[in-house]
């Protein structure tokens, strides 16, 4: 029905129905020595993101949104031979890459809390052969918040998985990161043109803040 469109940010991020998403916050794609850096790939953009993140999440945490933390492990066993193809045309070795139980798939500098929720995932985006879906819908979420690493590749993919299936999307742009500026902006652009709105952790949080005053 028309009268129950979300047309407002105010509306869309309404804690009782949005979810903050943190897609793959893990060291391999933000520490120096995670795989990304290793690699020579610049991880400066995710390093200075992160506590500006962390700050949102308490913002979250505080006014009773759903937090949701997304970790992707590419054992081999997981990967698809497409995978497989487009690993070995890049050079990758692909078992020196968020690896069950090894360091750089932990997340980077966050920590999860019992209230908040984890999706483990094995592609670019968090909605294929996961529970995601699920715990979205049970929980009454509406709109996806979206966060994290890399902002052109798994947190798009996500954003856009997510508009598909009928979510709110609102991008954090100053919460996402990769590895190059015109990547980042490219991304921030197509988000803003076609699947939902770009906007600041502190417009998102001047909007809880106003719920919380009762403003």
């Amino acid at each position: 029905m028309a009268g129950d469109v979300l047309y407002t940010l105010e509306q869309q991020v309404n804690p009782e129905h949005a979810a903050l998403i943190l897609i793959d916050v893990q060291n391999d794609f933000c520490h120096p020595d995670g795989y990304m850096g290793r690699i020579g790939s610049d991880v400066s953009m995710a390093r200075r993101m992160v506590p500006r993140l962390t700050e949102h999440v308490e913002a979250a945490r505080r006014v009773g949104a759903t937090v949701v933390f997304v970790q992707v492990i590419m054992d081999d066993q997981f990967l698809s031979n497409a995978n497989r193809a487009l690993d070995a045309r890049r050079g990758v070795n692909p078992k020196i890459r968020c690896q069950s139980n090894s360091w750089g798939a932990e997340f980077y500098e966050l920590k999860m809390l019992p209230s908040d929720v984890l999706v483990v995932k094995h592609h670019y985006s968090a909605f294929p052969d996961t529970n995601f879906d699920l715990i979205l819908r049970n929980r009454g979420i509406k709109t996806l918040i979206m966060t994290g690493v890399a902002t052109n590749v798994c947190v798009e993919s996500t954003a856009r998985d997510g508009f598909f299936k009928g979510y709110y999307i609102v991008f954090l742009s100053d919460c996402s990161a990769t590895y190059s500026e015109e990547a980042h902006h490219a991304t921030l652009a197509t988000i803003h043109r076609q699947f939902g709105t770009v906007c600041t952790a502190d417009e998102v949080e001047a909007v809880w803040q106003r719920r919380l005053v009762g403003g």
